[in-house]
């Protein structure tokens, strides 16, 4: 029996018994979406991250103040002390203690309700300087951007973010709109390029989603005499990629002796670079995507048990057949042959089906979950040669079983 009769003989054996090959397959099928799907879950969460990170600034530094303790002695988490302030921003602005350091922007950030016309947004408010704009490496889509006469002037002007502009603003131009901020009247003066970072991401994980005023205008003004002398981070720019960690170990040198600490241990501060944000983003996706891979992977050995059992049922029922077949002249390498083309034409119609599950699921999930979920090629050529492995590897035992059979032991069953 040649390869060609061999493959007809197989799928024939398939299609007399649709429901159960479908049954059968339906195992690998929801398998290899979930692969597909996982794989696409891990990379489309690292690529989102990574541009949100990468949305923050080329270069920078971002420096947080340490943890409080409550009242009742519980620590609070980082960022809820007051330990950073303006002489530190401006101590850190000195090219002759940290000659690494290009720029450095001072930010204050509180979430508060603007209203523009009829409409209201929820969006972090950051008070900052001029130096902003080219810390964080963004741009301006409309009108301009602060400027060191606004600071010094404590001016109530402000420039919106994309995302922002197009909730309060929707059918108008924002140039020249005055937006309520905490009862304080704001005159926007710009509005931001957007960042290219997703669109998904809501609240402070959008850098689109924002509303920038001079730092001077919040502290006085919008954000209460709490906010005076404290900073809720400072962004810090190195002078290039290859300056990071001397900008790193210069900061951190610099205000360990502003506030007076020997050990470093007792730092309260806390400085994070984008490499640490992207390693650290990548392992957790990693971990995620063994995980859902895991999962998926059970549903494949699950696939491969339902092959081999149904493949054992066909040869329990074809066992005179097979003892035909043998009387005929057929060999038990051909009879091997025959019942693992069979598996492998289960298996394959499993892979393929599962591909088109998966892209289907990459193309429709993003909009019902609301995360991007990334096409991968390899996964889904992976996906397919996983199935062909499947079909091959559990029906090598039910294709040699029937194999061992002999003729005369074959003809007499019942």
């Amino acid at each position: 029996m040649s390869w060609l009769e061999t493959l007809r003989t197989g799928v024939n054996g398939v299609r007399s018994h649709r429901l159960r090959s479908f049954l059968t397959v339906l195992g690998i099928l929801i398998g290899i979406a979930g692969v597909i799907i996982a794989v696409g879950l891990g990379e489309g969460a690292s690529a989102q991250v990574t541009s949100e990170i990468n949305s923050l600034g080329s270069n920078v530094l971002t420096i947080t103040p340490g943890s409080s303790t409550s009242s009742t002695g519980v620590r609070q988490a980082l960022g809820s002390a007051s330990t950073l302030t303006m002489s530190d921003a401006e101590a850190l602005s000195s090219p002759v203690d940290v000659p690494d350091i290009k720029a450095v922007a001072p930010i204050t950030s509180q979430s508060e309700v603007l209203t523009g016309g009829s409409q209201t947004a929820t969006t972090s408010v950051q008070g900052t300087t001029a130096s902003w704009l080219s810390v964080r490496g963004r741009s301006v889509a409309q009108g301009r951007f602060i400027d060191n006469q606004d600071v010094h002037d404590h001016t109530a002007v402000g420039v919106l973010g994309a995302t922002t502009a197009s909730e309060l603003f929707s059918r108008s131009d924002p140039l020249g709109q005055t937006v309520d901020v905490n009862g304080v009247p704001v005159t926007i003066v710009g509005v931001l390029a957007s960042s290219g970072a997703s669109t998904s991401s809501t609240g402070a994980s959008n850098p689109d989603d924002l509303m920038i005023i001079p730092i001077t205008t919040g502290a006085e003004r919008v954000f209460g005499g709490s906010s005076r002398n404290s900073l809720s981070s400072i962004a810090v720019q190195a002078r290039s990629s290859a300056d990071q960690t001397g900008a790193y170990q210069e900061a951190d040198h610099l205000l360990l002796e502003l506030h007076g600490i020997t050990n470093p241990t007792n730092a309260d501060f806390t400085i994070t670079s984008e490499q640490s944000l992207i390693a650290a983003n990548t392992s957790v996706d990693h971990t995620l995507t063994i995980l859902l891979g895991g999962i998926a992977a059970i549903s494949l050995i699950v696939g491969g048990i339902g092959v081999m059992n149904i493949m054992l049922v066909s040869v329990t029922e074809r066992i005179r057949e097979i003892g035909l077949r043998k009387a005929l002249g057929a060999t038990p390498r051909v009879i091997r042959r025959q019942f693992l083309v069979e598996a492998s034409v289960l298996g394959i119609i499993g892979g393929i089906l599962g591909v088109v599950g998966g892209i289907l699921g990459v193309i429709y999930l993003p909009g019902l979950i609301g995360d991007p979920i990334s096409t991968s090629p390899t996964a889904a050529v992976g996906a397919l040669a996983i199935a062909l492995a499947i079909g091959v590897l559990f029906g090598v035992y039910p294709a040699s079983r029937a194999a061992a059979l002999a003729p005369i032991d074959a003809l007499r069953n019942e």
